[in-house]
């Protein structure tokens, strides 16, 4: 009993001071990659359903706030070219830390909810890159891993980001549902072929939890 009146304590002191530090989980509402195909040339993108990584916010007076997270999310592609010097499959699989730097406002509607506007600039980078390929040219098979494949464009790139959601608090505890729209400036990857590229509108569905 001791201890969880401790830990409810420290939390109420958490929740008084003007620094937040939680939890942010979500889902993309959009696939990361493009993929489609040609007669030869394949390409099949897979998104992981699933956005998470830690949050900070930096309370200020009169609904204002600055919010700094760390999203990391996953995904991956596959490649199957049968040209006339052979079959070629690769398999690509990486993730992607997302570094969001917000503005909000919050409007006064009722004590302990709190509609909220957002917007600012994020980061993106790539993390984890690894494709493995598998060539088999007059029956002979090689195989092969590069953390750096032809498609990559960019490892890192810079976009706007807006959103608006709730903040709704429950004893110590602020919970957020939010909707975001990120427009990056640049693709992570592009392929010549134009059948495979990363898409530069992002949408989002988040919910933090912030002491």
């Amino acid at each position: 009993m001791r201890p969880l009146c401790l830990f409810l304590l420290g939390a109420s002191l958490a929740a008084a001071q003007p620094v937040g530090f939680g939890i942010k989980a979500g889902l993309p509402m959009n696939d990361f990659l493009s993929a489609t195909q040609n007669q030869n040339l394949r390409y099949f993108a897979t998104t992981n359903r699933y956005i998470l990584g830690p949050s900070v916010e930096l309370r200020l007076p009169f609904g204002f706030g600055i919010e700094l997270d760390a999203l990391y999310r996953h995904f991956g592609y596959n490649t199957f070219n049968n040209g006339p010097a052979g079959i070629l499959n690769a398999a690509t699989t990486t993730g992607a830390w997302e570094f969001p730097l917000v503005a909000k406002y919050k409007f006064k509607v009722a004590p302990l909810i709190h509609p909220y506007v957002e917007a600012g600039v994020s980061w993106d980078r790539i993390a984890g890159l690894t494709q493995d390929v598998t060539a088999t040219i007059a029956n002979v098979t090689h195989t092969t891993s590069t953390s750096n494949p032809a498609e990559l464009s960019n490892s890192t790139v810079r976009g706007f980001v807006m959103g608006a959601g709730l903040d709704f608090k429950v004893l110590v505890v602020h919970i957020t549902p939010e909707i975001r729209y990120t427009r990056w400036g640049a693709r992570h990857f592009f392929d010549p072929s134009g059948l495979l590229s990363s898409n530069q509108n992002q949408g989002e569905f988040l919910v933090g939890f912030t002491f």
